[in-house]
């Protein structure tokens, strides 16, 4: 007899475990039949492996949500039960083939910023007995085991912080089998009977809990692009399937990240103090009036030349509260790393995309953040 359904997680982060794992969690206390949610170390990263024992007990791991909403002071506590055990790629792979092959339906995952690296070595098919490094490398033999067993698809659901991170997923699965020589049967499988969902998610997870768990804020998003033949193992209100995904990454984008990036800014320009926090620089009254004036004098009026004013002015205010979160110690300088290229993609890009729009929008203290002139 094959084995119940599972969904296969890889990446063992704590946004995973506040997130996808809490919402599974939340799902099956609703009463839904939620898939048992397995998670895969790809890394051989040993703080990573000590959370593997704190996945598989039965008396699940910690999910501590704590910060504002509607301006009152919100924190509880959820066991988060959705989880049925941890693999290790490295020591557990005849497992994860057997589970890929025979019990997975859903495919989740979130490997960092470098997740969709391949390295030169894995360009070729593996030996008999070898096992793949990469997340990708991984992901294309499990698959292509699959497909040789005559089993159908699975749905993919990345949460990788990557634009339309279904199409890019695919694109390297795909290119990365083609270029290893495997079948054309096996390239159209990929293509025709798996679903690659392009996803945005939005949470912040400040800390980890040990050996698994998180403490995370409220507020949380898994924005899910339709497409024919996307089903989703569980329903949860924080889930929304929609038909315009890019709005929602705009508005994270272009508010929270923006806003974000504008508080570095000031922070560096100021010689703010190494361990000044997001909630520490609004508590400064100049600090927080010239934010929102920036917010409704240039940003508030960008989205609007894209029909987006109401969106974006609930989202303000949305993100204002969780930038206020009494729990939450973001530092700035944290926030700063990367700065420039970060100012290109948020400020940079949202000014792009407002001078696209064939509007006029002044917008003066975003254009000299970005260094641009009209």
């Amino acid at each position: 007899m094959s084995e119940a359904a599972v969904i296969l997680q890889f990446g063992t982060s704590r946004f995973l475990q506040a997130h996808v794992d809490l919402f599974a969690e939340e799902a099956r206390a609703a009463g839904q039949a939620v898939p048992p949610i397995v998670i895969v170390q790809t890394t051989c990263d040993p703080e990573r492996a000590r959370r593997l024992a704190g996945f598989a007990d039965p008396a699940g791991f910690p999910v501590i949500l704590r910060g504002l909403r509607d301006g009152a002071r919100h924190e509880r506590t959820i066991r988060v039960r959705s989880v049925r055990e941890g693999l290790s790629a490295a020591g557990d792979w005849d497992r994860l083939v057997e589970l890929a092959v025979g019990a997975a339906t859903h495919i989740v995952s979130n490997t960092g910023d470098s997740g969709y690296a391949i390295p030169d070595d894995e360009w070729t098919v593996p030996a008999r007995g070898q096992m793949p490094v990469s997340f990708c490398g991984m992901l294309t033999e499990l698959l292509h085991r699959r497909w040789q067993a005559g089993r159908t698809g699975v749905t993919l659901l990345p949460c990788e912080l990557v634009v339309r991170n279904g199409d890019v997923l695919r694109t390297a699965i795909r290119g990365l089998a083609r270029d290893q020589g495997r079948e054309a049967a096996f390239l159209d499988w990929l293509e025709r009977e798996c679903v690659w969902a392009n996803t945005l998610v939005d949470r912040i997870v400040s800390e980890p809990l040990h050996p698994a768990g998180a403490v995370a804020e409220p507020y949380a998003l898994w924005a899910i692009e339709r497409q024919p033949g996307l089903s989703l193992p569980f329903a949860h209100p924080d889930i929304v399937l929609t038909d315009d995904l890019d709005r929602y990454e705009r508005l994270k984008l272009h508010i929270l990240n923006l806003g974000h990036s504008w508080l570095a800014a000031q922070w560096h320009d100021g010689g703010g103090a190494a361990d000044l926090t997001v909630r520490e620089a609004l508590e400064e009254a100049d600090t927080r009036a010239a934010l929102e004036r920036v917010m409704a004098q240039e940003v508030l009026p960008g989205f609007a030349a894209h029909g987006m004013a109401e969106e974006a002015r609930a989202y303000v205010a949305t993100t204002l509260e969780r930038f206020a979160n009494p729990f939450l110690d973001h530092r700035l300088s944290d926030i700063f790393q990367g700065h420039a290229a970060k100012i290109d993609k948020r400020v940079g890009g949202f000014l792009r995309w407002v001078d696209g729009s064939g509007q006029t929008v002044e917008m003066p203290e975003l254009r000299a953040l970005a260094g641009q002139q009209r």
